[in-house]
């Protein structure tokens, strides 16, 4: 492609709006271009790397046994009314009436969509196992969408559905999908780490993130410095003490002027805020509860050096609904003034949750439920009850991992490119989708669910390498291999050396640009930078000596004979497509 013919509209600022490196390089660069509000057009250099991703994904996914299918984007309100998600899923869902006033959305997923079809054609045991995927474009009205294609409200995504006559045969499926996954983006070149992670609205019993690392990731990882235990934040447990030779003391009413927080009290008392047991009180509608609007009041107990995961805390109470109860709720509800608020001495018939962190409190220090005063030796069991004990904490790098015990979490950031879930039966039975059994009785398939952000994927590979002047691609996604330059496209020496090497090279089946642009060498530099090809060919004034500059993104810089400049160019890009492992 000659650059001159080629449609890349680079800018020399950066969008004010631009908040991360992918963001920033693809609208710098002309990969994209912003439409509205999460909403952006692909351009041809975007819409390469795009290409790129989809085809090392259909690669890799027929050759696991999957087929490809392609489902529509509006999906009718009765599919997803059927499974009961149409009443649970939030505003992301964009709902949508036609001029027959029938309702429809615009898939976020196409969970029902894929239950219907294979509901309509497969009745037999015999027909199973199938694994079905799609490329297509997704819409979820994000309340917050931002960092262009990582969090946009359209977006494209690989979906793939799996059906199954039994758990055994899932889990066959399932395995062989996480090694489809982990190949996928081992050939995109990004450094991987698979984790433990929360199923969330598509809901099931197992499921896995696949996570790109990179300190721009919004979502915050755990792992084990001594085994192979790693998890999302959301999902992440720990091993802690369950005994205590601590001697208990009696339960004493202390005055606590004014101090309300957990570093106000612990620093009053002279006390760890590990000891501390801080109280909190959520709003909630259960799942069950599909149209009802009333909200059930939940008491939490912490440990005062942990924060809540309202992830977890939504699976517990099974909330379709959660919200932290204000100021006036607590005072109302419960008759406690806000900051000293405790689990001893609760209205009747209030739900205590207890986090098992706090279960094994011995002389803790708790609120009274009295204006600025505090309880301390505190017991849990002993003075207020903890029949329900969960796992409602955030875990925190340093604490215990939950396999090995021995090690310690590690904590980093990670941008969420694929998931593979375990769905189970959740879909099939609430749409009654049922096959005959080898015994002729009728059972619920049994599902999995494998998705990849595709548009997510490439600007992963951007967050994950680059510098202050543009991406640093991995050549299996960078939209050209090679890029030519002349010092003076004028020249006529030049222009014939770089138009002999560009017709080579793509006859030799390379990804090549050549910038014939009549630009001064500083520009031509600078929107090579934000191509981010793998070589950079520079043919200057050295040609007329015999040498040509092979100019690496990496840094590295050297002289090349005019006699061997092919040869070496196919035999550099051969070796960065096939790594030696």
């Amino acid at each position: 492609m000659r650059f001159s013919q080629y449609f890349i509209p680079t800018f020399r600022e950066t969008p004010s709006d631009a908040e991360i490196p992918s963001q920033k390089f693809a609208l710098k660069g002309g990969y994209i271009k912003k439409v509205a509000v999460g909403i952006y057009d692909l351009l041809p250099l975007g819409l390469r790397v795009i290409r790129k991703v989809e085809q090392i994904i259909r690669e890799e996914m027929n050759k696991a046994g999957a087929h490809e299918v392609l489902m529509p984007s509006m999906i009718p309100a009765e599919l997803w009314q059927k499974s009961g998600r149409w009443y649970r899923y939030g505003k992301e869902l964009l709902r949508i009436t036609d001029r027959g006033e029938r309702e429809y959305c615009y898939g976020p997923t196409h969970e029902e969509v894929i239950v219907d079809l294979v509901t309509n054609n497969i009745k037999s045991y015999k027909q199973l196992p199938q694994n079905l995927y799609q490329i297509q474009n997704k819409f979820r009205d994000e309340i917050r969408p931002r960092f262009g294609l990582m969090r946009a409200r359209e977006f494209t995504m690989k979906d793939a559905y799996s059906f199954h006559a039994s758990p055994e045969c899932l889990d066959t499926t399932y395995q062989r999908m996480y090694q489809a996954y982990t190949q996928i983006f081992k050939r995109c070149g990004l450094k991987l780490r698979v984790v433990s992670a929360d199923s969330g609205a598509i809901g099931g019993n197992a499921s896995q993130e696949f996570m790109i690392t990179a300190d721009s990731g919004e979502d915050a990882i755990l792992y084990c410095d001594c085994c192979n235990y790693a998890a999302n934040i959301e999902k992440a447990t720990t091993q802690l003490s369950t005994t205590s030779n601590e001697k208990p003391n009696a339960l004493t009413q202390v005055s606590t002027p004014n101090q309300r927080s957990i570093e106000e009290v612990s620093s009053f008392l002279n006390t760890s805020p590990s000891l501390l047991i801080k109280t909190l009180v959520y709003n909630y509608i259960p799942n069950a509860d599909l149209e009802g609007e009333t909200f059930s009041v939940a008491v939490i107990c912490l440990r005062g050096d942990y924060e809540l995961s309202e992830v977890k805390l939504g699976h517990v109470l099974d909330a379709r609904v959660l919200a932290l109860a204000s100021d006036r709720d607590i005072e109302d509800t419960l008759k406690a003034p806000v900051g000293y608020l405790g689990p001893i001495n609760l209205p009747t018939g209030v739900k205590l949750l207890v986090d098992d962190s706090v279960a094994t409190i011995v002389n803790g220090v708790t609120g009274a439920s009295i204006a600025d005063t505090h309880f301390t030796g505190v017991c849990a069991g002993r003075d207020f009850p903890v029949n329900s004990i969960v796992d409602v904490k955030t875990v925190k790098a340093g604490d215990a991992c939950p396999e090995c015990c021995s090690g310690k979490l590690i904590q980093e950031r990670g941008i969420e490119v694929g998931h593979i879930f375990k769905l189970g039966t959740k879909y099939s039975e609430s749409m009654q989708a049922i096959f005959l059994d080898e015994q002729g009785k009728t059972q619920p398939f049994i599902m999995g669910c494998y998705g990849i952000g595709v548009g997510r994927t490439a600007m992963s590979a951007i967050e994950q390498s680059h510098d202050d002047r543009g991406p640093i691609w991995p050549i299996q996604l960078a939209p050209f291999e090679v890029i030519i330059i002349t010092a003076k496209a004028e020249d006529p020496a030049q222009k014939a050396a770089a138009d002999d090497l560009y017709n080579k090279l793509l006859s030799a089946g390379i990804d090549v640009l050549f910038d014939d642009r009549n630009e001064r060498i500083g520009v031509k530099f600078n929107d090579a930078d934000l191509v981010g090809a793998p070589l950079r060919i520079v043919i200057g004034n050295k040609l007329s000596e015999g040498w040509i500059e092979f100019n690496f993104r990496l840094g590295e810089k050297r002289g090349v004979s005019t006699s061997v400049v092919y040869d070496e160019t196919v035999s550099i890009i051969e070796a960065l497509r096939h790594p030696i492992d």
